[in-house]
C-alpha cells in the first residue's frame, strides 16, 4: 500500500471513531461507559481475532521491508510479551479517558487525552524503535493540537474554568494518551516483525475482548437486552473497533505510530462536524476556526514532501 493510500485508511479510521459519540446520543441507552467501553472492545476485539484466525496466516510470505525491520527495545522482547501490553493498553484506555473526563470536564479531558497521545507515541517510538519523528511531524502535531483546543473551548471559562483543573484528572488523561500509545506501538512492533495488519489487530484486540469480558460482567448490563442498546453496541463494536482497527493497521504497516497517532486528531473534527450535522449542535466562531486549524494540521502531516527534485519522502 502507497503512502497516500496508508494515510486515506488511517483518515477513514479515524472518522470511524468520530461516530462514538453520536452514536450513543442517538440510542440514549441507560448504561456507565464501563459497560459500553467493555461491550465495544469484546464485540469489535473479537470479531478482529475470528478474522485472525480465519486467515491463519500471521506472518507475510515475503521479509518486512528493511525500513520496517524490529530494531531498538522491540526486538528483544517476545511476541506474546507485546501482544498482552498493547492489550493492556486497550482495556486501559476507556477507563482513564472518562476519569479524566469526569474530573476535569469533557472539554479539558479530551483535548489532554487525545493531545498527550501524539506526543507520547512519539516519545515511545523514539525509546522502543529508535525511530524520532521529524520537525514536520512536530509542526504538525503542534498545529492539530492546537485546533483541537480551539474546537473544545477549553478556554472559554476564562481563569476560573483553569483553576479547577486537578493533577489527578490530568494524569487519568495522559494515562488515556499513553495507553494509546501502548497500543499503537505494540502493534507496530508486530508489523515490523512480519506480522500482517489482520493478524496484529486480531491478536492485540481480540486478547483484549477475552480480558474485557468479566469487565462487561462485572456492570450493569441490562442495556444490552434493549434494541437501542443492541444496535449501539454492534454499531461500536464493527464499526468503531473491527472495520476501525484493519484500516488502522493497514495504515501503521506504511506509517510510523506517531504520524499515524497525529493523523487520529482527525477523529475530534469529524465528531465535531456529526454533532452539527446529525444533532444540530451549535459553534461557536472558535470551535469553527479550530476544525480549519486540524485539518491544516492533518493536512501538513498526510501531504508528501518531495525531496531532491523528484524522490518522494516516505516520512513518518
Amino acid at each position: 500500500m502507497s503512502r497516500s493510500l496508508s494515510v486515506v485508511a488511517v483518515l477513514v479510521a479515524a472518522l470511524c471513531f468520530a461516530t462514538t459519540g453520536t452514536a450513543r446520543a442517538l440510542a440514549d441507552v441507560d448504561a456507565d461507559a464501563v459497560s459500553i467501553g467493555a461491550a465495544r472492545v469484546l464485540i469489535g476485539g473479537g470479531l478482529l481475532g475470528l478474522i485472525a484466525l480465519a486467515r491463519r496466516r500471521r506472518f507475510r510470505a515475503d521479509a518486512p521491508p528493511a525500513a520496517l525491520a524490529p530494531s531498538g527495545t522491540g526486538r528483544r522482547m517476545p511476541s506474546i510479551v507485546i501482544v498482552l501490553v498493547g492489550a493492556s493498553g486497550v482495556l486501559a484506555y476507556q477507563p482513564t479517558f472518562f476519569t479524566g473526563t469526569g474530573l476535569n470536564g469533557v472539554a479539558v479531558g479530551t483535548v489532554v487525552a487525545l493531545g498527550s497521545a501524539p506526543v507520547v507515541t512519539g516519545v515511545l517510538d523514539a525509546l522502543v524503535r529508535r525511530r524520532r519523528p521529524g520537525i514536520r511531524w512536530l509542526i504538525a502535531t503542534t498545529v492539530a493540537v492546537l485546533g483541537l483546543v480551539l474546537v473544545s473551548g477549553v478556554f472559554s471559562g476564562g481563569a476560573a474554568g483553569i483553576a479547577a483543573i486537578t493533577p489527578v484528572g490530568v494524569a487519568a488523561s495522559v494515562g488515556a494518551g499513553a495507553s494509546y500509545a501502548l497500543y499503537a506501538i505494540a502493534s507496530k512492533l508486530l508489523l515490523d516483525r512480519g506480522w500482517t495488519a489482520p493478524a496484529a489487530m486480531g491478536a492485540v484486540f481480540g486478547s483484549a475482548a477475552v480480558l474485557s469480558l468479566p469487565v462487561l460482567l462485572s456492570t450493569a448490563t441490562a442495556w444490552l437486552a434493549t434494541t437501542a442498546g443492541i444496535a449501539l453496541a454492534l454499531w461500536l463494536g464493527v464499526v468503531t473497533v473491527t472495520v476501525a482497527y484493519l484500516l488502522f493497521g493497514a495504515g501503521l504497516r506504511r506509517l510510523s505510530p506517531a504520524t499515524v497517532s497525529t493523523l487520529t486528531l482527525a477523529e475530534p473534527l469529524g465528531a465535531t462536524v456529526l454533532g452539527l450535522l446529525v444533532l444540530h449542535e451549535q459553534l461557536a466562531p472558535a470551535s469553527i476556526a479550530g476544525l480549519a486549524v486540524i485539518a491544516v494540521g492533518l493536512a501538513i502531516v498526510a501531504v508528501p514532501v518531495r525531496e531532491r527534485g523528484s524522490r518522494v519522502s516516505a516520512a513518518a
